[in-house]
Parts: C-alpha cells; sequence; structure tokens
C-alpha cells in the first residue's frame, strides 16, 4: 500500500539532494560564510552582493570537502548580485521555465552556510512583473516567498518541488524580505559583468522631480506627470544635446517618465547609444535625441 505523503515527502528529498552538488559555501571574511550557486560548469558562481566583506581572499567550500580559492569577476549592489570565479568544473542546477510557477506553488530554499546544505520548504506568496529595487536595479519579475531568512539564505538557490532552479534568494534587495531574482535578472547582470565588471547605466547629467503637468499640457502630450530639469551639468549629455533648466521631461527611448524610477528604467540600456526623447519646453512638447553617457 502506497503512502502519498511519504511519496511527496521522499519526492522533495530527492529534489534537494539533486541540487546539493550546485549548492557552495562562500567565505567572505564574515563571522558568517554566505551561500553561493554554480552558474556555468566552467567555475562561475553567483552569490549576493550585499554579503560579500571583501574582494579578495574568497573561498568557494564544495559539497565534496575541497576549498577552492574564488576571484570576483564584478559586483552590482543596485540588484544584489556578485559574480565570482573557480578554477575547476562545477555542477550546475537545471533551470525552470520563466513560466513553470505560480502563486501557491510549492518551492524549496537551499542555503550551506557550514559543511552541509539545509532546505526550508514554503510557497511562492507573491509575483509579479518587473519590479524597480529600492537601489534602482531592473529585476525582470517579483518573487517573493514564505520561507523564513535564515543564516546562509541569500545565495542560495529557490528551487519548485521537482529541483529545478527558480531564482536565487537575496534578503538585501528589501531588508529583511525572503525575495529570489528570477534567472533572466542573474542572465542579464552576469553578461555585464563578464563584459565590464559592473552595470553599465546611463547618465544624463541632470537633476529632476516629478511635477504634474497642467492640464492643457497634460491633455495635449497624453500623460500627467514628467520630470522637470532643476539643475544641469556642465558639459554632460542633457547640456550637450540643448536642455535647459524649467524643460520637462516626458519620454525617453519610448518609455514615458512620471517618476526617478522610469528615469533609471529608461537609462539601463542605452549607455552611449542616441535615443528619442520627448521635452516639453514653455508649453509646447518638442522630439528631440540624446545620447547618455556611462555612469562612473
Amino acid at each position: 500500500m502506497t503512502n502519498p505523503a511519504q511519496d511527496f515527502s521522499n519526492a522533495l528529498a530527492d529534489a534537494v539532494e539533486r541540487v546539493s552538488p550546485s549548492v557552495v559555501r562562500v567565505e567572505t571574511g564574515r563571522r558568517r560564510p554566505t551561500t553561493g550557486t554554480a552558474w556555468s560548469s566552467d567555475g562561475l558562481v553567483v552569490t549576493t552582493a550585499h554579503c560579500l566583506e571583501r574582494e579578495e581572499g574568497l573561498e568557494v567550500h564544495l559539497e565534496s570537502g575541497e576549498v577552492r580559492p574564488a576571484t570576483l569577476v564584478g559586483a552590482d549592489l543596485a540588484s544584489d548580485l556578485a559574480l565570482l570565479r573557480t578554477e575547476g568544473a562545477l555542477t550546475t542546477p537545471e533551470r525552470a521555465p520563466a513560466d513553470s510557477f505560480r502563486r501557491g506553488n510549492l518551492v524549496l530554499a537551499l542555503s550551506r552556510p557550514g559543511r552541509t546544505v539545509r532546505s526550508s520548504l514554503g510557497v511562492i506568496n507573491a509575483l509579479a512583473d518587473e519590479w524597480r529595487a529600492p537601489g534602482g536595479g531592473k529585476i525582470e519579475r517579483y518573487i517573493q516567498s514564505d520561507i523564513g531568512v535564515e543564516s546562509g539564505f541569500s545565495g542560495g538557490p529557490l528551487i519548485d518541488a521537482s529541483g529545478r532552479w527558480i531564482g536565487l534568494n537575496s534578503a538585501g534587495l528589501l531588508r529583511g524580505t525572503p525575495l529570489a531574482l528570477p534567472l533572466s535578472t542573474i542572465e542579464r547582470v552576469v553578461s555585464a559583468l563578464l563584459a565590464h565588471g559592473r552595470i553599465q547605466r546611463g547618465y544624463l547629467g541632470v537633476s529632476s522631480t516629478p511635477a504634474r503637468l497642467p492640464q492643457s499640457a497634460a491633455d495635449s502630450v497624453g500623460q500627467r506627470v514628467g520630470l522637470i530639469v532643476t539643475a544641469l551639468q556642465p558639459g554632460g549629455p542633457a547640456e550637450q544635446a540643448g536642455f535647459l533648466l524649467g524643460d520637462v521631461l516626458l519620454r525617453l527611448d519610448g518609455r514615458e517618465l512620471e517618476s526617478i524610477a522610469d528615469l533609471q528604467a529608461a537609462l539601463e540600456d542605452c549607455v552611449g547609444r542616441a535615443v528619442p526623447v520627448k521635452v516639453l519646453r514653455a508649453g509646447v512638447a518638442a522630439d528631440s535625441t540624446i545620447t547618455p553617457s556611462a555612469r562612473s
């Protein structure tokens, strides 16, 4: 006679066992180590940036007990991601398709704060589309579970009941909140870190603040709020493009600008590229172009 509860329990244990070799302990110089997850078989490990105390003397501890020195390829605090490189092969987890999980699905959070892997069971309790983290990082999908944040939580994988990788756990994006960075975000940031060591975010050389448009202007341009330019950096991209104090930024690269977060999002992928911009000046809307610089 079968026992469905025992069968399900064994299936979860099997999932943990399959992913366990991909979960490493990262010694960062902190009193407590953090967790990392194998990103590629050729030695790349992803972890969370807020847990890295130093760039030198990093070590990765594998399930086999092997200890490998690691170097920091790059880190992006805005998205709380860091990429490490080690020598030698790694076992990577199977990745779950982006459309394969929903609110209410059971998930497991794996970590390696010590010698062995720990696992915690919970559910996805919040799931949404693109989200802008408080630090400005673009997160392609908001994934939140109800799993408690414990030692080593950040940097470990969030997996489904079949052992497929959903995202990288982080308690640093919203302090104390168990979020998971989706694989699409990790892939984008890893590519940038490999190419540049950081995320290249665009820079206009302006200070701005949201401002409600007069009704006539709002009706004319089709939006109620824009970003009014309150300061211009001498020689910056905005000044070179002919922007003036008091101009209202309406759209950049096709994206409506109604908040600073909107501007940050629009500047994410346009460094060094001439992009269209719509500006309201003295009540008249005008189209122009601007080439954002890379923020240093």
